[in-house]
């Protein structure tokens, strides 16, 4: 059994509200990405609030940026490629990632964005939480995912990709 971190270290718990951003080519083929935590387990980005004043469209920002190192608001990649689906899911936080969040938070909102972007952009991984990525087409990458709720979101690409 590990020590206790003292209490300066710990970090605050995890707010239970989140973004999914399914990124996504004009042709329709999604960019996945492998957790580090979890090899195996093939996702879109996702990340909570920072704070729960934090606007959605930045905590997707901010995560994009992390998980990618795709710069949403840059000359290739403009503000409007990132667009609000208005899909929100809430589901039960799977019990290894519980302790987390706050003593008895169970269940999280997610709330779904799609991000288009060149399928030739840069991809830099945040080496602390992917392996690796994969471009697929969107049907193979629904299949692909570990989250329903992921796979859910990327079925509805072809509706509300814009």
């Amino acid at each position: 059994m590990s020590p206790a971190r003292p209490a300066a270290q710990r970090r605050p718990p995890k707010i239970p509200e989140s973004v999914l951003v399914v990124i996504h080519s004009i042709e329709l083929d999604v960019l996945l990405i492998e957790r580090a935590d979890a090899p195996g387990y093939w996702q879109s980005v996702t990340g909570s609030k920072d704070s729960l004043t934090e606007a959605l469209t930045t905590t997707a920002v901010r995560e994009v940026a992390e998980e990618t190192g795709i710069v949403i608001g840059s000359p290739r990649i403009p503000r409007a490629a990132l667009r609000d689906w208005h899909l929100s899911n809430v589901y039960q936080i799977y019990p290894v990632w519980r302790h987390r969040y706050a003593r008895g938070v169970t269940h999280n909102t997610e709330h779904v964005f799609g991000l288009r972007v060149p399928r030739d952009v840069a991809v830099t991984l945040s080496p602390r939480e992917h392996l690796r990525y994969e471009w697929l087409p969107w049907r193979e990458a629904a299949e692909r995912c570990f989250s329903p709720s992921n796979a859910e979101a990327i079925l509805h690409l072809p509706r509300l990709a814009g």
